[in-house]
């Protein structure tokens, strides 16, 4: 009796679906370092490194946003939308790293194909070749500063 109450319990167990990895749905607020606060929760895009930029402030747009590159690039492209993330592991710091989208898009793929970020070690193989191709098109943190003064004719 005992022995199929065990193996009754460990059929429901094997049989029990995983949770589902949780979802955070809200209005993004990006950071300097291109991390996101969604709902109180600090996200890191999984897959990247959004390496740091020179801070720029856009003065033809009211309220003035000042940030590096990245991360205003990374607000730009989130103007406002909800955006919908699914965990996929807790830092040491607390904070969440999750595959994010906006609209159907996958942040950090369009992070990643406009030259903003790098695809980390463990990343899917598309992530590399995306930055890859970022990288030979010369666009974002590989391409020539914008901000770069005038030469002298």
């Amino acid at each position: 009796m005992r022995k199929m109450a065990f193996a009754l319990l460990a059929g429901a167990m094997i049989a029990a679906p995983a949770p589902a990895a949780p979802e955070i749905s809200s209005f993004a607020f990006v950071q300097d370092d291109g991390s996101l606060v969604i709902d109180g929760h600090m996200i890191r895009l999984y897959g990247i490194y959004i390496p740091p930029t020179e801070r720029t402030c856009y003065t033809f747009i009211r309220p003035t946003p000042c940030g590096t590159r990245a991360a205003l690039a990374l607000d730009f492209k989130i103007s406002g939308d909800f955006v919908h993330c699914t965990e996929r592991a807790v830092n040491a710091d607390g904070s969440i790293t999750a595959s994010c989208t906006t609209g159907e898009e996958d942040l950090s793929e369009w992070m990643l194909q406009r030259g903003w970020a790098l695809a980390l070690p463990d990343a899917p193989f598309h992530y590399t070749a995306m930055e890859r191709i970022a990288r030979a098109k010369g666009i974002g943190v590989w391409g020539i500063p914008l901000d770069a003064p005038a030469r002298p004719r």
